[in-house]
């Protein structure tokens, strides 16, 4: 592939600006178009089995537009079926409007010539035919979920649904106590949508834009990152994507950027909030130390002796710099911050309002930090704690 050459020369403090407008955190949000809106911007939210304030899905638009109400989170992600999940990033929640994007990936799973799962002889149309008559269903609706206790022996069922879902003929249009709930694509899915039509060339390169759009700047790792492609296939369809090649000081590799985030200078406010681990901002861990100088790795998965920085370790957001981090907790309705790792002094108000602002959504009264990492400055966290809670 020949690139060509880049015409704009970012500084690393305008391209970290750009991508955090880019993701919703400078600037006003457009509160009237709410979670929806969130959505839509950001192209995908990933979702994750982990709650401990709230689940990932839930933080994710409360980190751009404060405390919306969760049940207002849930039935915007699910009411007239403007969503659907599907593998993404992540599994993910996606605009309905991006169905189509997504057809090189279910032609790529229907021609998948392995699966972990064996599939009974007659399940999958059992499944359709189910749906087609009593949908929506939960797996355990369609006939149990898993065969016995073990969590990975899937029931014919669950294994017939779940290649549906990957096929394109079913969809997950809602979650229920964190079940799936499937139904056909058909009933889903609004009719000017429901299409594979889209050559896989036209579905990465639409998706490329896409990601360089929620990115405002990005490597080429960054923008496969987005939604999980391959480099080549980035490589394949870039240089017709409407991003354009750009140089950011410090990156040291070349970079494409939205050229609509070029022409228009990020200014507005910054939103100080706890993140999700799953956030989007910090979703491709070279391009958060590259960006923000932070290193950032999930550790619910890590043994506990080997933790750092705790079991759900949420950075915090301020002033346009991720400067610390919560390990947070609840009891009854006090929020407890188990471990604080804080970026200095500078910190500690930022960390402070941080909390005090999740403790509120949350429906939690009072804060109770238990560890932080830098003994001085617990006691300046919590005068300024005891202030905001007053």
């Amino acid at each position: 592939m020949t690139t060509p050459r880049p015409t704009t020369t970012l500084s690393a403090d305008e391209a970290r600006r750009i991508a955090l407008r880019a993701q919703g955190f400078l600037g006003t949000p457009n509160r009237r178009a709410g979670v929806r809106g969130v959505l839509r911007h950001l192209g995908a939210v990933q979702l994750d089995t982990i709650s401990v304030l709230a689940r990932s899905h839930e933080l994710i638009p409360y980190a751009r537009l404060g405390a919306v109400g969760r049940k207002t989170v849930e039935s915007t992600y699910w009411t007239d079926t403007h969503a659907f999940e599907y593998w993404s990033h992540a599994a993910c929640i996606l605009p309905v409007e991006e169905w189509p994007h997504f057809a090189f990936r279910r032609r790529a799973y229907r021609n998948r010539p392995h699966w972990n799962h064996e599939l009974p002889d007659g399940a999958y149309d059992q499944v359709i035919k189910q749906l087609k008559t009593e949908g929506p269903l939960t797996a355990t609706e369609l006939g149990g979920a898993k065969r016995t206790s073990e969590w990975w022996d899937w029931s014919g069922s669950k294994v017939a649904v779940e290649r549906a879902l990957m096929h394109g003929e079913v969809v997950c249009v809602a979650r229920r106590g964190w079940k799936r709930v499937y139904d056909l694509a058909e009933r889903a899915i609004p009719d000017a949508l429901l299409h594979d039509e889209l050559d896989d060339a036209e579905c990465l390169r639409r998706l490329v834009r896409l990601a360089g759009q929620s990115l405002g700047v990005g490597t080429r790792a960054d923008i496969a990152d987005y939604h999980r492609l391959k480099g080549e296939q980035v490589d394949a369809v870039i240089a017709g994507s409407g991003l354009v090649p750009v140089t950011v000081e410090g990156w040291g590799k070349p970079a494409w950027a939205d050229p609509e985030a070029l022409d228009t200078p990020p200014r507005g406010r910054h939103r100080t909030t706890l993140l999700s681990p799953f956030d989007s901002l910090v979703w491709e861990r070279a391009r958060t130390e590259r960006i923000f100088g932070f290193t950032h790795r999930l550790e619910a998965y890590v043994p506990k002796p080997k933790r750092v920085y705790g079991y759900f370790a949420m950075p915090v957001l301020a002033g346009g710099h991720l400067v610390g981090r919560v390990d947070p907790a609840r009891e009854g309705r006090t929020l407890v911050a188990r471990q604080v790792t804080l970026d200095g002094a500078k910190a500690v108000p930022a960390v402070a309002q941080a909390l005090v602002e999740a403790a509120s959504w949350v429906d939690c009264t009072d804060v109770r930090v238990e560890r932080v990492d830098a003994p001085e400055l617990r006691e300046s966290l919590g005068r300024e704690l005891a202030r905001l809670l007053a």
